[in-house]
């Protein structure tokens, strides 16, 4: 005597009158096989017919994915040694389309539309150190120990012959070289502020 559990049990093997294709990268099953009307316009059994269509399709992609290579693996991450195995699909064979949007392109800059109206190409980075020879290593060309920074600590510093501006001649240039840099962060950070309102 068999039981209603053993009745509902379905076979592994599954036939179709148009072999169905796969796409086991994306695994997806795509049947061309057409349904029969009378069973989808009868709502009493619609709902059967189709779930009995998707299982045998489920059957027929777990079949072939069961079919690819497997690799046994060990995992100690838990503190605990678990044998797992794992099945590598193949890539896939069906573009699919983005889940996002394309990403618009940002407007060029102030300082972009320039360069382009005038013809001016972009100059390759060259690095961020360079060689001190006095020193003998490599230094950051500005920044914290930057080479733009070397007069500060010097003890002694060559003055240019014609100063032309007599009021200069007392100015330390050290300090004078501060000054230039702290002029130059200011500049830099107010043209910022205006390429940002400008892109607005």
């Amino acid at each position: 005597m068999t039981t209603s559990a053993e009745k509902e049990l379905k076979p592994v093997t599954v036939e179709k009158p148009i072999p169905v294709a796969y796409d086991l990268g994306n695994m997806a099953v795509f049947d061309p096989n057409p349904l029969e009307h009378t069973k989808l316009t009868d709502s009493s059994e619609v709902n059967t017919y189709l779930k009995d269509v998707t299982r045998d399709n489920v059957q027929l992609l777990l079949n072939q994915i069961l079919s690819l290579p497997l690799k046994t693996t060990t995992d100690s991450s838990s503190g605990q040694n678990a044998t797992m195995t794992l099945i590598n699909l193949p890539n896939p064979s069906t573009p699919l389309p983005r889940e996002k949007a394309i990403p618009k392109a940002k407007e060029p800059t102030r300082w972009e539309l320039f360069a382009a109206k005038k013809g001016i190409k972009a100059k390759g980075k060259d690095g961020k150190m360079v060689y001190d020879e006095d020193a003998g290593e490599w230094a950051p060309k500005w920044g914290y120990g930057g080479k733009n920074k070397k007069v500060d600590d010097q003890w002694l510093v060559e003055v240019e012959d014609e100063v032309k501006d007599t009021s200069k001649e007392l100015i330390d240039p050290r300090s004078l070289r501060r000054d230039e840099r702290k002029k130059l962060i200011k500049k830099n950070e107010l043209q910022h502020k205006r390429n940002l309102q400008g892109r607005k």
